[in-house]
């Protein structure tokens, strides 16, 4: 994780790394989806590849990929 001290030295560390840039709310929200929530499950991986665990890797992909 790198962490700046404002968004412009980020920019300047990497130009590409701009559409990273969120809001903490933002990122919360990312990582209050299921597929990361779920990780405390004994049967993780297999529920990973369950349906529940399809359509919660489906929402985060799609959250990620919104511009």
């Amino acid at each position: 994780m790198n962490l700046f001290r404002s968004e412009e030295h980020a920019r300047n560390f990497d130009p590409e790394f701009e559409h990273m840039l969120k809001p903490v709310s933002e990122w919360a929200d990312i990582f209050s989806n299921p597929f990361f929530t779920q990780r405390r499950r004994s049967d993780y991986i297999t529920w990973t590849r369950s349906s529940e665990g399809a359509e919660a890797f489906g929402e985060l992909r799609a959250r990620l990929t919104k511009s």
